[in-house]
């Protein structure tokens, strides 16, 4: 008798989603899908705003990635000026957004995903999670809240506030960092260091003891997009963006944010309000590519920094050149993380990150700009049409989460089908369909602009409609 799973919402993720998982009349899995169930749409009601405010309204889309929406919006609003951004202006954005990728990947790793690494996953629901976390290893929370404090505080002394701050305009930034600032985050860095290593080390064991989750969470082939620097380094700022596949071939380079219309396409399914974007050239749904921190460290030929680089070359060793693996998307935010701190700790010799020379000035000069930046989840656009006063006209915004959307539809069905077999429902194993999600760390406020939380509502249907079975979580 065919049935359906609902797993609704999904937990330890950011925003509202369910998960469908539909069995056959044998019991087993046929499909399964990731919903995102709530809309907000902030590209409508954009229009008619000033191209200036952009920066403000879109970083309020989600308070757990603000800076990204900041950074973008800044960054197309510098097309729209046809200004260059001081040295020192470019300089500071870039480590807000060090600060912003350390803070959400130790947000993702600590808070949201290590309860099933270290607790275990099928564990009791009630406290797999950061509290049962904290009960059970108080050092490793503690010092997992205090990096994500250092990625917050580096934001807090640039803009003011840890969130929504106003702080990068178009043109630049409206202030350098203080001698204060800088002088804080030199003391806290050896700090951070040692717990992203703590962290890094203790992954390392785990992952060993865990070749199903690597083989089943999301192992399979597709391409990987990013930025990449100049001379092929990782880039979560600048560059151009590169496709890679499977193989580590270079599909596409040197392309510009500016034509993405001419290689990424956008489709949409009735059960979910997350688009579904794809590499054009391949067509939908064959054009599936992936981002974030897996893709970036796949679609790079090094990072550019002597530790994160060591740690590069250990994971490619362990998992090929190329890792497939989206169950990796956690180590590749641990070498991330560490690649974030030796930035900023060479940004802090810089002097222009006090240097007042941090904006240039100018009137509407183009009509049209599309702005990229890397954001924790993934490569991030802004498209924005403005009139000659520069108030929008259309808005278009490819979120990270977006990207990632065919990847995690693929991730859950696969997981499914392993794990879920002749009727047997287990909690631990829907945890698993979940945890697929979370190694995407989708920021679904972002993608979708929702906001709130549930709890967690999981009924077994018959074909006729009764519920022959009921998991719920509060």
């Amino acid at each position: 008798m065919p049935q359906t799973i609902v797993i609704d919402p999904v937990t330890r993720i950011e925003g509202h989603a369910k998960i469908s998982v539909f069995l056959n009349d044998q019991g087993n899995v046929d499909d399964a899908r990731f919903h995102v169930v709530e809309y907000r749409g902030f590209e409508k009601f954009c229009e008619g705003r000033p191209m200036w405010e952009m920066a403000g309204i879109t970083a309020r889309i989600c308070g757990i990635c603000p800076v990204s929406h900041l950074l973008c919006a800044a960054k197309t609003g510098d097309k729209i000026l046809a200004v260059q951004v001081p040295p020192a202006g470019e300089k500071l954005r870039r480590l807000m957004n060090l600060g912003q990728i350390t803070q959400s990947h130790a947000l993702s790793f600590f808070h949201l995903s290590s309860p099933d690494f270290l607790l275990g996953w099928d564990s009791d629901p009630a406290t797999r999670n950061v509290f049962g976390l904290i009960a059970a290893d108080p050092d490793l929370a503690r010092a997992g809240i205090r990096l994500r404090q250092f990625g917050q505080t580096v934001i807090e002394l640039l803009g003011a506030k840890k969130i929504h701050s106003a702080w990068s305009v178009p043109g630049g930034v409206r202030s350098p960092l203080s001698e204060e600032g800088r002088a804080w985050i030199v003391d806290r860095l050896p700090e951070s260091k040692e717990t992203l290593y703590a962290a890094l080390n203790l992954f390392k064991s785990l992952v060993e003891k865990m070749p199903t989750e690597v083989a089943e969470f999301g192992q399979f082939p597709s391409l990987f997009m990013g930025l990449v620097g100049q001379n092929g380094e990782w880039e979560h700022y600048g560059g151009h963006l590169r496709f890679t596949d499977s193989a580590g071939n270079i599909v596409a380079d040197n392309l510009s944010e500016d034509d993405y219309q001419d290689f990424i396409g956008e489709s949409v399914e009735k059960w979910s309000y997350l688009k579904f974007p794809y590499y054009k050239p391949l067509g939908y749904p064959d054009g599936i590519y992936r981002v974030g921190p897996l893709a970036r460290l796949n679609v790079c030929s090094h990072i550019g920094t002597p530790e994160a680089d060591r740690e590069l070359t250990e994971l490619r060793q362990r998992f090929g050149p190329v890792m497939t693996s989206s169950f990796l998307y956690h180590y590749a935010r641990l070498v991330e993380i560490l690649a974030c701190l030796e930035a900023i700790e060479r940004l802090m010799d810089d002097p222009d990150i006090l240097s007042p020379n941090c904006r240039a000035r100018a009137g509407i000069n183009r009509l049209e700009a599309v702005g990229v930046s890397e954001a924790p989840r993934g490569t991030l656009f802004h498209h924005y049409k403005v009139d000659r006063d520069g108030l929008i006209e259309k808005v278009n915004l490819i979120i990270a989460t977006g990207n990632n959307n065919l990847a995690m539809n693929k991730t859950v069905a696969q997981i499914a089908k392993h794990y879920i077999r002749n009727n047997d429902v287990q909690e631990g194993f829907l945890n698993r369909v979940e945890a697929g999600i979370r190694c995407y760390d989708p920021c679904l406020s972002c993608s979708t602009h929702a906001a709130g939380q549930m709890p967690l509502s999981v009924e077994v249907v018959s074909a006729e409609g009764e519920v022959i079975r009921r998991l719920v979580r509060d």
